[in-house]
């Protein structure tokens, strides 16, 4: 006999009038701010155009609205534009995912051997501080050019953030639950994987999100320097012959790719965090 599925189900407590009103404030709250996000924005786009048609800014250094999106539509029927997408996704994400996994398993290295943390923790800061822009010349002498330096120009620039954001969740974790398992005989194995992991899930996501940013950082610069290929390419190149619409309607279409990857990650947090 299944007994779980012969188990009663837990109903649910009911709703109070007054929890009633208080969802329903917090309801209205959020579609006001979606709203007026999305005032700014159209506004920002009206006042942009209207400036741009009537003289207040020369359009061919500004461009409009109406101008990026003529581009994004030539792009598009050129066949260029999901090719340079597709590139330059390619390149984030994998930046993104093996900066995670990497910066992950060395924050793990660095909380599992306090001597190693206290000889790598100086490297971790010059590395963070020094502009991954410099290091340009060296990868594309060390690596090549092309996709294999970019990949390591994003590695660099998220793997760091991850490393130090997530080894000071590991940190940050209670003394008090880990000596408790020790006095229970825990290895240290398992205080990691039943106290500290479990406990730094949100530190993780927050890794994530500023894993994502980085990582579109990286790849740019990296496209700025040897790509020919990418919507970073697409920036260069159309600043250098004067085509400032492409350079627009690039920025724009990587603003709607970083967006939609972020809220990727948000969603991610919502579903793993939102029963806590």
């Amino acid at each position: 006999m299944d007994m779980k599925n012969n188990a009663p189900k837990r109903k649910k407590p009911p709703v109070s009038a007054e929890q009633r009103v208080f969802l329903g404030k917090l309801a209205r709250r959020d579609r006001l701010v979606a709203a007026m996000r999305l005032a700014i924005l159209l506004g920002f786009l009206l006042l942009w155009e209207i400036a741009a048609r009537t003289g207040l800014v020369n359009d061919f250094i500004f461009s409009s609205p109406s101008r990026v999106f003529a581009a994004t539509v030539r792009l598009y029927k050129s066949g260029e534009l999901f090719y340079h997408i597709g590139v330059t996704m390619l390149e984030t994400v994998l930046g993104f995912t093996l900066g995670t996994l990497l910066g992950t398993l060395a924050a793990a290295a660095m909380w599992w051997s306090p001597t190693l943390c206290r000889v790598l923790d100086p490297y971790m800061v010059v590395l963070n501080a020094v502009p991954k822009i410099a290091l340009g010349p060296i990868l594309i002498v060390w690596v090549g050019s092309g996709i294999k330096a970019i990949v390591v120009m994003a590695l660099l620039v998220s793997t760091v953030v991850t490393v130090m954001t997530v080894l000071t969740g590991f940190n940050e974790i209670s003394g008090e639950k880990q000596l408790l398992m020790r006095t229970l005989g825990a290895t240290k194995r398992q205080i990691f994987i039943k106290v500290v992991l479990p406990a730094s899930v949100p530190t993780l996501i927050g890794a994530l999100k500023l894993s994502v940013g980085m990582s579109w950082v990286g790849v740019i610069v990296g496209e700025y320097l040897v790509s020919r290929a990418g919507l970073g390419y697409l920036i260069v190149y159309g600043g250098q012959v004067f085509k400032l619409d492409l350079v627009m309607a690039s920025i724009a279409v990587l603003s709607i790719l970083a967006a939609v990857m972020y809220y990727l990650v948000a969603f991610l947090e919502k579903r793993v965090l939102g029963d806590r």
